[in-house]
């Protein structure tokens, strides 16, 4: 959490700008201290970041305010706050009307999943959520080894890991889980799957992809464990991790010379950026595809390519533009 003050440094608006955009369109919505200082969390700022961008590229203040109300995921949108709390954390969704486990090549064809708050609290799937609701780190780490022991990387996150951190969403919303305990959480699972990264054997030689995410963004979870999922595989990965501005990713690629690059999208804040950073690598002509991943990433366009909402057919994706690297660009 981050004062006014400190906000106002990470996010280059003002602290006084912040209070007139809180007070006329109520874009963001900052904890108060007992003390009545304002603190605000990292969707806040990047929501702030998106609306400095909307201004500065001409947009009217309250064009740009009422555009992002409209697109954050459960303001009249469609979306579900579990859906909301699962985007911030990981960046990653599951496919609409998928259940854990209903990844391409799988029988007989899946139920419905449960709810995130029809879980029951003993359920394997509540495992994250009760270590959070704890602020236990020692009992997420030991939920993360438990799973990850029983089957193949990529099943594990598409069918439970991305499931859990649904339920730990739920328990946030309903006030069982603080955001302590959703910190907790979040830097077990970027512990496990850094050490998961740096354990896969690094490949000599072949084609290579450059991962991570656009200026402004920092919910990793998400491009982190496709990360892992594609050098486990044997892909070289450049992994960049948040927050690069676009000529940074740039400089990157010119020095890499990759076949591909994903950069992550956890949030509809983050879209400017992410077109931002497309059209900045589309303008080097080097003939490389753009793809697009997370919970935004339907809303990129400007020549991306959307990888879809799991990991294995992600991972397939990549695969089949690295086998027919320099002919047609495989979408899905």
């Amino acid at each position: 959490m981050y004062t006014i003050s400190h906000a106002a440094r990470l996010t280059g608006v003002p602290a006084a700008t912040l209070r007139v955009w809180e007070r006329r369109y109520a874009l963001v919505e900052p904890l108060r201290t007992d003390g009545g200082y304002r603190l605000y969390d990292e969707r806040a700022l990047q929501v702030v970041r998106a609306m400095s961008s909307l201004v500065a590229a001409g947009w009217a203040p309250r064009q740009a305010a009422d555009h992002l109300l409209s697109e954050q995921p459960g303001r009249d949108t469609g979306g579900t706050d579990t859906t909301v709390a699962l985007e911030t954390m990981t960046g990653l969704r599951p496919a609409p009307g998928s259940a854990p486990g209903s990844g391409r090549g799988r029988s007989p064809a899946p139920v419905a999943a449960p709810a995130p708050t029809e879980v029951p609290d003993g359920d394997p799937l509540a495992a994250l959520a009760r270590g959070a609701a704890a602020m236990d780190p020692g009992a997420v780490s030991a939920a993360m080894v438990e799973a990850f022991a029983g089957g193949a990387f990529e099943d594990v996150v598409d069918t439970w890991l991305m499931p859990s951190l649904q339920v730990v969403g739920a328990w946030w919303r309903e006030g069982r889980v603080d955001v302590a305990g959703e910190h907790v959480v979040s830097a077990t699972v970027h512990r496990h799957l850094g050490a998961a990264m740096e354990a896969c054997p690094r490949q000599p030689g072949g084609p290579l992809v450059v991962v991570g995410l656009a200026r402004g963004s920092h919910h990793e979870l998400g491009v982190l464990a496709f990360s892992v999922v594609l050098r486990r595989r044997g892909v070289r990965v450049v992994y960049l991790g948040t927050d690069l501005p676009a000529q940074d990713w740039v400089q990157v690629v010119r020095r890499h010379s990759p076949a591909a690059v994903v950069v992550g999208v956890p949030m509809r804040a983050d879209v400017i950026a992410v077109r931002e950073t497309a059209e900045a690598l589309h303008a080097l002509d080097a003939g490389f595809p753009v793809y697009v991943g997370g919970a935004a990433q339907e809303d990129v366009a400007h020549g991306t390519l959307p990888l879809g909402h799991t990991l294995r057919d992600a991972a397939d994706l990549i695969e089949l533009a690295l086998a027919t690297h320099g002919s047609t660009v495989p979408t899905r």
